[in-house]
This record gives C-alpha cells, sequence and structure tokens, in this order.
C-alpha cells in the first residue's frame, strides 16, 4: 500500500510526540537526581561553563564537547529507564531459559528496570555515579545487555538518537544558565525519589525547583 501525504506526517507526528514524552520523564530524573547530589551537580555545570567559555547560549554543535551531561543522562538512564520493560517480544521457538520451558508464542517482557540495578553488573548498583561511563565501554546502543534503556535488536527504540540530542541540549542549558535550589528548606537527602510504574517510569510526584538566573558573561 503505498503511503500516503497523511501517513507520513502521523508517524512523524508519532516520533516526535513519543520521544518528547521520554526525554522529559529523563530530564525530571536528571534533575531530580543532581539535586540529590549536590557534588554532583556541581561539577556538571563547573564542567559546562568550561567547554562553553561565556558563549551566550548551547547549541547543538556545542554537544559534541559536552561529555560530562552525556554521562550524567546515561547514569540516569541506567537508575530510571524511561520505558521498564522495553516492548514486548514473542518467542519464535520453544525454549528453555534459566530452567523456565518457553513456548513457542509467547508473550515475554525483558525488566530493563532491574537489569539496570543489578548488581552483578554494576557497582553500588543505587548510587548515582555519573563516571561509571567514562571509559565510553558501555553505551546504550543495544550491544551491552546490561545496559538497554533503547532495548536491543530490530525492535529497538526507533528514535534514541533523537531523544539523546534534546535530552543533552536542554540538560545542558539548564545547567549552564541556572543555579537550583530545593523549595521550603528541604535537604537534598530529603527529596522525594519515589518512582510510579506504568508503561514508563515517572516521578510520582511533580519535581518542584527554585530556579537562580546566572547569565554567563558573553
Amino acid at each position: 500500500m503505498p503511503l500516503t501525504m497523511g501517513m507520513i506526517k502521523a508517524v512523524i507526528l508519532d516520533l516526535f510526540g513519543a520521544g518528547s514524552k521520554t526525554s522529559t520523564i529523563t530530564l525530571q530524573w536528571a534533575m531530580s537526581e543532581l539535586m540529590r547530589s549536590p557534588n554532583v551537580m556541581q561539577k556538571a555545570q563547573a564542567k559546562v561553563c568550561k567547554n562553553l567559555q561565556g558563549k551566550p547560549k548551547v547549541i547543538e554543535a556545542d554537544l559534541i564537547n559536552l561529555k560530562y551531561p552525556r554521562l550524567v543522562i546515561k547514569e540516569t538512564m541506567r537508575l530510571h529507564s524511561a520505558a521498564p520493560l522495553l516492548l514486548p517480544r514473542e518467542a519464535s521457538d520453544t525454549c528453555k531459559i534459566l530452567g523456565y520451558d518457553v513456548p513457542e508464542g509467547t508473550t515475554m517482557l525483558v525488566n530493563a528496570w532491574e537489569i539496570g540495578r543489578d548488581p552483578r553488573h554494576w557497582e553500588y548498583p543505587k548510587d548515582f555515579k555519573a563516571e561509571r561511563f567514562e571509559s565510553g565501554m558501555v553505551d546504550f546502543k543495544g550491544t551491552d545487555f546490561e545496559y538497554i534503556p533503547f532495548g536491543a535488536g530490530r525492535r529497538m527504540f526507533p528514535r534514541m538518537m533523537f531523544a539523546q540530542a534534546r535530552i543533552e541540549i536542554v540538560l545542558a542549558a539548564l545547567l549552564y544558565h541556572f543555579d537550583w535550589e530545593l523549595p521550603g528548606g528541604v535537604r537534598p537527602d530529603e527529596l522525594d525519589m519515589t518512582e510510579e510504574m506504568g508503561l514508563t517510569v515517572r516521578r510520582k510526584n511533580n519535581l518542584y525547583l527554585h530556579a537562580v538566573v546566572r547569565v554567563p558573561p558573553v
């Protein structure tokens, strides 16, 4: 069946809409983790300011040199995979997995949320440590099965690169142009990090922050 202009528009709208939702969730968790770890927040801001050197704003061309925010995003996705169970899979053949018989045609769900917190693969898995990705040995392109926030294989999240670039540039701008404070005298260790599980893993309660503008020198 030939593609009509209406079908093409619908696909593009779906790509942008779904990418925006997961990007927003990831940004909320990234800011939550940074607020809970002030030393990491300060380091991330310092790295961004050093790389941008007083530029008036962050642009896409700057992303190649903004490595630390990328590490923050990777660590955020490890702890808070936007799609905790990925897309459903179907067994193409009867097989046995860890002693369990899986008949052909069985629908299976991959628990990416649990994989990202597995102590067999991650040292101190509950701690937020952006530096664990510094070596570049583990990426979210679907080839490292201890880290699959976007899935893997042919059914991998199709908007991965779009979502990654969107998250990176927004997070870098938030770090560059503002200082952030928790309202009401809340201490970092008191920040509510309760998750709400569904097709995505959202914050159960909204994140409220005070933004203090710090315009970089022009």
